[in-house]
């Protein structure tokens, strides 16, 4: 009889570059971008608009981080997350303008302040899991946020609570009044707090929080009180998103009642899932191309939230485990088959997939136009003649064809590529 043949394969450590990558990319992120435009600028001050930008993208990375903390690590769905971020930064804003704390200090009492609610939430939904969780932290959400149009002595109505960074007290010769003091103040944290929910992440603390997500049935048969796991962790994702929408209140200098909104909790919710919550950086994968739409698309156009669901319909349907385990399973498929085969089966795909994007982004702004015609960037659309809209409309359908074609080619494809791996 023959021998089967054994094929041993050795698994050496990843390389420390591959750790550190996403950490580099985090710093150069927030230092790079706001040095070439002080180099290029004549006056030698960054733009406004990128420090803005960046700031945003910062607070969110934060945000969706501590919300990680539950979805991920923990497994708890919560539909009131923002409840804790904007409760932080009203109770920063409250302290800060009659302490006159200094503002490098102000994230930690923000994060003190979510951490607060984090307590009396994890009262309430500490014992409960899966459906019933979600529903009482939206029933909690919609509490606080019906409680910031009732309580307008605190919440600051319409107008909500304002501060002015440069009258705190100075350091080192800063004062915060400009932008570039203020965003190294939310960059600084930023990192801070990411490096923080590293650790936590790692921690022992975390593998309970693990078991109790995957089993807390045989986890309490251990020993582990799921209850009080799933509290512990309650209350660390709502400090440190108290830390987020502190970091937003020194961007803005505004803390509005409509930052405990459901709106806020659904872009952090949409944010996490998007950039992968199985990954500790996807969340803040998700977290840029969040602000990507919200900034950068909201900016041409007034339909950018449909393709924030468009693009969110698609990541679930076709990456549930989001853009990092995307990433991650592409990267194991060329580890298997090679870069050749891989450029040919990722051409075609993204062919297809600019094709759809295109047809679809052309189908929504003639819509758009057609019925905004005097407000919407696109009217243009609007005034088109029969003829080209005809022509307007088999581009369209061309393009969904191709896109359609291309995208069969490519699955089919990968298909043969990974029937050949296995006779092998």
């Amino acid at each position: 009889m023959r021998e089967p043949v054994v094929t041993v394969i050795s698994r050496r450590p990843a390389p420390r570059w591959r750790a550190c990558a996403p950490w580099l990319a985090l710093v150069a992120l927030l230092v790079v971008p706001p040095l070439v435009s002080a180099l290029a600028s004549p006056q030698g001050v960054p733009q406004g608009w990128l420090l803005a930008s960046l700031a945003q993208a910062a607070t969110m990375i934060v945000f969706a981080l501590s919300y990680n903390l539950l979805l991920g690590e923990t497994g708890l769905l919560s539909f009131g997350h923002a409840a804790p971020a904007g409760l932080g930064a009203l109770v920063a804003a409250h302290l800060f303008n009659r302490y006159a704390i200094a503002l490098p200090l102000l994230p930690l009492v923000g994060g003190l302040g979510g951490a607060a609610f984090g307590v009396l939430t994890a009262l309430v939904a500490a014992r409960r899991a899966g459906t019933a969780f979600a529903m009482i932290t939206l029933g909690l959400g919609e509490l606080v946020a019906a409680a910031a149009w009732a309580l307008p002595g605190w919440f600051g109505g319409e107008a909500g609570v304002g501060i002015d960074r440069a009258s705190g007290p100075a350091w080192a010769g800063w004062t915060f009044g400009s932008d570039r003091q203020a965003y190294c103040v939310i960059a600084a944290w930023c990192i801070v707090a990411s490096a923080a929910m590293f650790a936590l992440s790692r921690a022992p603390f975390a593998r309970l929080a693990n078991a109790v997500r995957d089993n807390p049935v045989r986890a309490a048969a251990l020993g582990v009180a799921p209850a009080r796991v799933r509290a512990a962790m309650i209350v660390w994702g709502a400090g440190f998103a108290g830390v987020a929408g502190t970091l937003a209140l020194i961007n803005i200098e505004l803390a509005a009642a409509e930052s405990v909104g459901m709106m806020r909790s659904a872009a952090v919710l949409i944010a996490t899932v998007t950039g992968g919550a199985a990954s500790f950086f996807g969340p803040a994968l998700g977290a840029l191309v969040w602000v990507a739409f919200s900034v950068g698309v909201a900016s041409v156009t007034r339909a950018w939230m449909l393709y924030v669901g468009l693009f969110f319909i698609v990541v679930v349907l076709d990456a549930p485990d989001g853009l990092a385990g995307f990433a991650t399973r592409q990267r194991a498929w060329i580890a298997r088959h090679g870069w050749r085969r891989g450029v040919r089966v990722w051409a075609p795909g993204a062919f297809a997939a600019a094709c759809g994007a295109l047809a679809f982004v052309l189908a929504t702004q003639w819509a758009y136009a057609v019925r905004l015609r005097d407000t919407d960037p696109s009217a243009w659309l609007a005034t088109l003649t029969s003829h080209e809209a005809w022509w307007l409309a088999a581009s369209i359908v061309a393009l969904a064809v191709l896109a359609v074609c291309f995208a069969y080619h490519a699955r089919r494809l990968a298909g043969v590529f990974d029937a050949w791996e296995d006779k092998r």
